[in-house]
């Protein structure tokens, strides 16, 4: 875990960084993802008494893999918008309200499947149900503060002389 983890996270940044071209936004998207997907699923794990395991471990980072497909999408419609002209503002306030249903069901499709898994209590669910603990309520909390984070960290970094790529 201390080797995958790390090259996981390196891996996803460099292809972010082939998609946009520059530091900026696959920072965001990063640090966004970083910021509003593990909330949820340790609070989950706390309130259900689960113990912290591998599976826990392995379930944050697909937890952060869904959390960033969900971020490009948001930011790479924000980027068409801008090059369709409009200002940083208003393409970002349209990109959030025109991409919230694709990134709900992005996020919901995961969720519901794995809702049984983290619900069971039947015999050999110990090894699965921290997993699916982590990634419903990482995702769950995701969908709701990723809507206000990442429009703001986008908003901070963004300026009017960006050279785009969606």
């Amino acid at each position: 875990m201390q080797f995958i983890g790390p090259l996981a996270v390196l891996l996803i940044f460099m292809i972010l960084f082939a998609l946009y071209g520059n530091f900026k936004f696959p920072l965001t998207i990063a640090l966004g993802a970083v910021l509003t997907g593990p909330v949820g699923s340790l609070i989950a794990l706390k309130l259900t008494h689960t113990p912290f395991s591998v599976s826990s471990v392995l379930g944050l980072l697909a937890l952060m893999g869904v959390s960033i497909e969900t971020a490009v999408i948001l930011v790479s419609y924000i980027n068409k918008l801008r090059l369709e002209n409009k200002d940083i503002r208003t393409a970002t306030r349209e990109a959030s309200l025109l991409r919230l249903r694709p990134i709900m069901m992005t996020a919901l499709v995961a969720c519901l499947g794995l809702l049984p898994a983290a619900l069971s209590t039947s015999i050999g669910s110990d090894s699965q149900k921290p997993f699916a603990i982590v990634i419903v309520a990482g995702l769950v909390s995701r969908l709701f503060l990723g809507f206000f984070v990442n429009p703001v960290l986008y908003e901070m970094v963004a300026r009017d002389g960006d050279v785009l790529q969606v």
